[in-house]
């Protein structure tokens, strides 16, 4: 079949058609997809049997694959895969969410000094209803903000910090003393330029905490403020995942959240890898 590519938004994100990469690419036809990924901020690659091998292989193709400081989620043998499942040792479902912070508006790595550029996530298992993964265009986002609004968030540096995020949605304290101490809060810029497209987006989503320089509570406002603001429903685009899929999308330029599922009655597998990016200017 002859290469297509479809788009899913008209802001971001395409369907590309006619290619497996279940056995490995060739630079050549990676390059293609790297060309689609970068023009498109998201790319689906649907009807794939990619090994977890094959899977973290294909990622370091993209770069330096990040190993994720919550150990408890990753693969031995592989510790490159962050693994999302809600199954139990004999495959039944077994009633819990594996990260509840991923149902939250959020970029991949961001609490780190060099944030997630690409993640690559291939679908096992997944559930009748729900299970979905949503993707917000924060380039989009930032061209739709009013020039007060943009004037004043040029120059904010924000803290980005994993403890922050998670102790709030998950309800306990799902770090280590070791792990919080490998994952310090961070400071990014609150409006980035991306290295590819030039354009700017919002930095902001569940990991990011505080302004620097402002108080904490006028940090938090502000924060939640433009979170709210910034997003718009023709931003998004929503992804109903079949099994075989490959989702890879730029870190740099979009926000993402995954929908509830019935986790006590329905199974939802899925693979997960992040590629290490620069940090954000």
């Amino acid at each position: 079949m002859p290469i297509e590519i479809h788009r899913l938004n008209p802001y971001f994100g395409a369907d590309i058609t006619g290619i497996d990469v279940s056995n490995g690419i060739n630079d050549e036809a990676f390059e293609m997809i790297r060309e689609g990924f970068n023009e498109y901020g998201l790319i689906s690659i649907r009807g794939q049997d990619l090994s977890v091998e094959n899977q973290v292989k294909f990622s370091h193709q993209f770069g330096e694959v990040q190993i994720h400081v919550m150990n408890q989620y990753l693969i031995n043998g592989h510790p490159e895969i962050y693994y999302l499942s809600n199954l139990d040792e004999g495959g039944n479902p077994n009633g819990k969410h594996p990260d509840k912070g991923t149902m939250h508006w959020h970029t991949d790595g961001s609490w780190r000094d060099r944030p997630g550029l690409a993640t690559i996530m291939v679908a096992e298992m997944i559930p009748k209803e729900g299970g979905e993964t949503h993707f917000y265009c924060t380039e989009a986002a930032f061209a739709a903000l009013d020039k007060d609004t943009k004037d004043k968030v040029q120059s904010l540096r924000v803290i980005h910090n994993l403890n922050f995020s998670r102790n709030r949605r998950h309800g306990e304290q799902p770090m280590t003393e070791a792990q919080k101490k490998e994952a310090p809060p961070v400071s990014h810029p609150m409006v980035r330029t991306h290295p590819v497209t030039g354009r700017k987006s919002l930095f902001l989503g569940d990991h990011a905490e505080c302004v620097e320089g402002m108080d904490y509570v006028s940090g938090r406002q502000l924060i939640e403020g433009l979170n709210a603001q910034m997003f718009r429903p023709e931003f998004v685009y929503a992804h109903k995942y079949r099994a075989g899929d490959i989702i890879a999308w730029d870190n740099r330029r979009t926000l993402h959240k995954s929908t509830p599922y019935d986790v006590a009655t329905e199974r939802r597998v899925m693979r997960r890898t992040t590629i290490l990016g620069d940090p954000p200017v």
